[in-house]
C-alpha cells in the first residue's frame, strides 16, 4: 500500500497530512488533481462492467459472481507452497 501511495503522490494525486486527532497517523486525502479525474474513473469503470457483463442475464450474473467467491475461498484456505 505504501508503494501505491508514494506513486499517487508523486502523480500530484494526493497529499499526505498529520491526522489532528492522532499525532502517530497520517491521513491521505486527494487533490484537486485527482478529484477532476473522479468522472471520468467512474465512468470507465461503469464501461468496463458493461462490456464485462455484456447480455448476461442477471441470474447468469449472480452465478458467476458466485462462482468467483468460490474460487477466492479455495485460494484463502489453500495450503501455502513450499
Amino acid at each position: 500500500m505504501t508503494r501505491i501511495v508514494q506513486r499517487l503522490e508523486r502523480a500530484g494525486y494526493v497529499r499526505r497530512v498529520p491526522d489532528p486527532d492522532d499525532r502517530r497517523a497520517t491521513r491521505v486525502e486527494p487533490t484537486p488533481a485527482s478529484l477532476a479525474l473522479r468522472s471520468q474513473v467512474e465512468q470507465i469503470w461503469t464501461d468496463l462492467e458493461q462490456f464485462t457483463v455484456g447480455d448476461m442475464t442477471a441470474e447468469e450474473q449472480r452465478d458467476a459472481i458466485h462462482t468467483m467467491e468460490r474460487l477466492e475461498g479455495n485460494l484463502l484456505v489453500a495450503p501455502a507452497a513450499e
